[in-house]
């Protein structure tokens, strides 16, 4: 008897259950959609978003099996590799091109064990990028003393710190949320525990001699066995993964627990001792890319819509709301349009990018190197904000991109577009994903801002941003909506004006905004 696979089983049943409730949706018809037009490619980007849905399998591919995608890391290029050959399986034009390169560094394994008063193995990694330990390095745990003058604090760099595990961070005094003070705390519970937070996090502050990169540099040279460090969002289990500075002092992300073990028992003169190993590899200066795939337009082929999500992540967890969720759905947007319009009237073009966690390197450099897309943008759609359905869209300062936007959400179903908050005309963005990257060129670039999902407080940069966070029936709805934009705005009889509004008077400062002025991303590690 044939075995189906249990996701296969999932991917029906929440279809099944999604197009169940678009059908008792106020408004909605009896096919689970309500056209507002007869347009025949609108409906089947319908059918072919809902009924024949790539995204979990992709998901699988890209999140369990490829993995994190860090910058400059083997994964990010065994994803980009991967996007390319999915992109031709479909028929589309795709290659990888590079925007220079980076720091190239390849993770291994991590185990951090507590051997002193007692055992307990720590839950913890490396910080992306650092150096491993050369086989098991065992030593004590100290924290950071009260100084009042700097030869104190020599002193205690000369004599506490070579061969030690220093703690580096706030130690939290609860790692439970607040909602747990709030929901079943007494009278005050909550604000009672804030103040004594805040008084003790300000205490803390005052032992730090430097900024956090500049203090691992100083550890590093007096000779420490490690860093320890600990950046709780403020949820149980959930811990945030960045990277170091470091070149030859392993740096280490503990738990908010058992950071928060480690250093009540070196405060207290528990003697606690650490044994690590630690393992990763650097690999120099490597080349890092952009995957570009492209169909063709047939009668403006010099004038563009351009699909945008960045591809690198960090590699605390697989990366999968922040960015493997809008990269599966370009890439999903892109195999429905080859579908359904093989023959757009503008070119069509996906850009998954990497180096966005690093300053938005990838689509930076592409805006730069390929001033004839910038300069012929009909349209570019971004997404970046993990898994939910694209709630909140601006046009950027854009003045008469509104009546564009009319039209077209105007002819895509209810079900997708009746959670849309559209901002007219907006202001632009400076920052913080890729379409700023094209929008300080006064190119029409959109952010398709999407419902939280609790993305940054339980997924954004953690541990926990696993395959099992995406919900794949938020993310088809966003296929529809994405694919039937790229196809109204190819199709769409004028292009998008440029005229931009005159900005406001900034309540920060009391003087006008302006438009950010464009960045060319690093072209090399270090540039």
């Amino acid at each position: 008897m044939s075995r189906v696979p249990l996701l296969s089983v999932l991917q029906r049943s929440l279809t099944t259950a999604f197009l169940a409730g678009a059908l008792l949706a106020p408004g909605a018809s009896a096919n689970a959609q309500s056209h507002p037009s007869d347009d025949p490619v609108l409906e089947r980007i319908w059918t072919e978003a809902m009924e024949n849905s790539h995204l979990e399998r992709m998901g699988l591919q890209l999140l369990d099996s490829i993995g994190p995608r860090l910058t400059g890391s083997p994964g990010i290029d065994r994803g980009h590799d991967w996007a390319v050959q999915t992109l031709g399986s479909w028929g589309i034009e795709a290659r990888n091109e590079s925007y220079g390169t980076w720091r190239g560094w390849d993770r291994g394994t991590t185990h951090i064990d507590l051997i002193e008063p007692r055992v307990r193995t720590l839950e913890g990694m490396m910080s992306a990028w650092s150096p491993a330990t050369d086989g098991p390095v065992e030593g004590p745990v100290v924290t950071i003393p009260e100084w009042s003058t700097r030869a104190e604090l020599d002193a205690w760099m000369a004599n506490e710190v070579p061969g030690a595990f220093v703690a580096i961070s706030f130690p939290q005094p609860t790692c439970r949320p607040d909602s747990h003070y709030a929901n079943f705390g007494t009278e005050g519970a909550l604000e009672r525990m804030q103040t004594a937070r805040q008084e003790a996090a300000e205490a803390f502050q005052e032992r730090l001699p430097a900024n956090a990169n500049e203090f691992r540099l100083m550890l590093e040279e007096a000779g420490a066995a490690g860093i320890l460090q600990s950046l709780w969002p403020g949820d149980i289990g959930i811990q945030r993964i960045f990277g170091t500075n470091t070149e030859r002092t392993p740096t280490l992300e503990l738990s908010c627990e058992d950071y928060g073990l480690v250093s009540r028992l070196a405060e207290n003169g528990m003697g606690p001792r650490l044994r690590v190993n630690a393992s990763a590899q650097a690999l120099g200066e490597v080349p890092v890319y952009n995957t570009i795939g492209v169909i063709r337009g047939t009668e403006l082929p010099d004038e563009y819509v351009l699909l945008s999500a960045h591809f690198d992540s960090w590699d605390g967890a697989s990366g999968a709301t922040d960015n493997g969720t809008g990269s599966i759905l370009m890439l999903e947007t892109m195999r429905i349009l080859s579908e359904v319009y093989p023959n757009p009237r503008r070119t069509i073009m996906v850009g998954l990018w990497g180096g966005e966690e690093q300053g938005l390197n990838g689509s930076r450099r592409f805006a730069a190197m390929h001033p004839e897309i910038t300069e012929n943008l009909q349209a570019l759609f971004n997404q970046d904000n993990g898994t939910g359905r694209v709630m909140n869209i601006s046009t950027q300062g854009l003045l008469e991109a509104g009546e564009h936007w009319g039209r077209w959400l105007s002819q895509i179903p209810d079900e997708v577009t009746r959670h849309i908050n559209l901002q007219l005309p907006g202001i632009p963005s400076s920052g913080g994903t890729d379409h700023a990257s094209f929008i300080c060129a006064g190119a029409p670039a959109f952010s398709l801002g999407a419902h939280p999902w609790s993305y940054f407080t339980h997924t954004w940069h953690t541990n926990r941003d696993t395959f099992d966070k995406v919900v794949f029936e938020e993310v088809r709805n966003n296929a529809v909506l994405v694919a039937s934009l790229a196809y109204l705005a190819s199709e769409d009889p004028e292009p998008v004006s440029r005229e931009r509004r005159v900005l406001p008077v900034s309540p920060q400062t009391g003087e006008r905004m302006t438009w950010p002025e464009c960045q060319p991303g690093q072209e090399r590690f270090g540039g």
